[in-house]
């Protein structure tokens, strides 16, 4: 019996070893948050997330190096756990694959196995760093464009001005809306544009043809929920 129970409990728990695979833990979870604060796509609440991604690293490490001495304390963290709700919502898909990673981060250190953590760690990253750069190389921007002009002087020749004006800078143009407020009127369309310099020229030129409109550009992939 007793050699069963000795088969789940590996080596006691040094504190060399703890404080090596915490601080290690504390690199990677600081690298791990400047990646996400970095390269991350979401909006809203990236630095509050972020700021947790070291702690994470750090208390899942903890908490796996004291119980995988222990056949006990496992069967009571398993207990434990039963009994946590967490509520907090997660508002982009991106979120989980940092909170995860952390998590991941934490199981390997605090199972001492260092060199297969650091290695996978650094390539998830690298990946994602490449699958980033892809995305913006290769794909073009889907925009939101927004143009408000006075309709005081021909609307109908002004509009179609605009219209053209936008086909020409733009790979793919989908009218959306059209608002009239007074003597103002507000066109909005969802166009795909090649980067930010296609953007900078298409805005000056409305800018040239409308002296007295306003032009704005809105990022559609950066929407949360579009």
């Amino acid at each position: 019996m007793n050699q069963f129970l000795n088969s789940f409990v590996n080596d006691e728990l040094t504190v060399v070893a703890l404080l090596a695979n915490l601080g290690l833990g504390l690199l990677l979870g600081v690298g791990l948050k400047l990646h996400y604060e970095r390269f991350g796509a979401s909006l809203s609440g990236k630095r509050e997330l972020a700021r947790t991604l070291p702690f994470l690293v750090l208390i899942v490490c903890l908490i796996i190096s004291i119980v995988k001495s222990s056949l006990a304390l496992s069967l009571g963290l398993v207990g434990a756990l039963s009994i946590v709700r967490f509520r907090t919502p997660i508002k982009e898909p991106e979120e989980l694959v940092y909170l995860f990673m952390a998590i991941a981060v934490g199981l390997g250190l605090g199972a001492n196995q260092t060199k297969i953590t650091v290695i996978a760690y650094a390539m998830i990253l690298l990946s994602i760093l490449a699958i980033r750069f892809k995305s913006i190389n290769t794909e073009a921007k889907a925009v939101y464009i927004t143009v408000e002009y006075s309709s005081e002087k021909d609307p109908e020749a002004t509009q179609t001005k605009i219209k053209d004006t936008v086909a020409s800078y733009c790979n793919r143009v989908e009218f959306k809306r059209s608002d009239q407020r007074g003597d103002t009127v507000s066109l909005t369309f969802l166009v795909d544009i090649d980067g930010a310099e296609a953007g900078i020229a298409l805005t000056e030129q409305l800018k040239t043809e409308i002296p007295n409109g306003a032009v704005t550009l809105i990022d559609h992939s950066r929407i949360p929920g579009v």
